[in-house]
């Protein structure tokens, strides 16, 4: 029996060693590259060549300096509907031209800001915020029980949303 146990706790040795090794690879790679690659980190896939910010309070701050409008994404790596509607998003070319003129951020945590979620944390939501730093409740998806959700099919809607958030600031401004 004694013999068993060393062999299992080798084997555990190599498999631990394998994943440390294959973690420090992709660490040097990524810092080889490092300027370039910054925004894809953040983007999630949300599209690589924006530039998107990394925290929430971050992102406050530069939609208030810059009186851009802020766009904010919650979604979960592992949700389909979030995967789905990423899809799209990234490959819609107006929508990622438009998005250069928001502070754009992608989230897969909440945030403890309960303006976030004035009607519940699902996922994937997206909410606008005016460089007031007021949460835009009248700009929302199509369903009443989700007010910030979209489908991969609402795609054209949540591009004539992100036109209203910018048509609203310049009539507030």
């Amino acid at each position: 029996a004694m013999e068993k146990s060393y062999v299992s706790m080798f084997l555990l040795l190599i498999v631990i060693s394998c994943a440390l090794a294959k973690d420090t690879g992709k660490k040097d790679s990524k810092d080889t590259t490092a300027k370039p690659k910054l925004p894809q980190t953040l983007s999630r896939g949300w599209g690589d060549q924006l530039i998107w910010t990394q925290t929430y309070e971050e992102a406050l701050f530069r939609a208030k300096h810059s009186q851009k409008p802020l766009m904010i994404i919650h979604h979960l790596e592992d949700c389909p509907h979030s995967q789905a509607l990423k899809k799209v998003f990234a490959e819609h070319k107006d929508i990622q031209k438009l998005a250069e003129k928001f502070i754009l951020l992608n989230l897969v945590y909440e945030t403890t800001d309960k303006n976030l979620a004035p009607d519940g944390q699902y996922v994937p939501r997206v909410l606008f915020i005016d460089p007031s730093l007021t949460v835009r409740a009248d700009i929302t998806g199509r369903y009443s029980n989700r007010l910030y959700a979209y489908e991969p099919t609402d795609i054209s809607l949540l591009y004539s949303n992100m036109q209203k958030a910018l048509k609203l600031l310049k009539t507030e401004l």
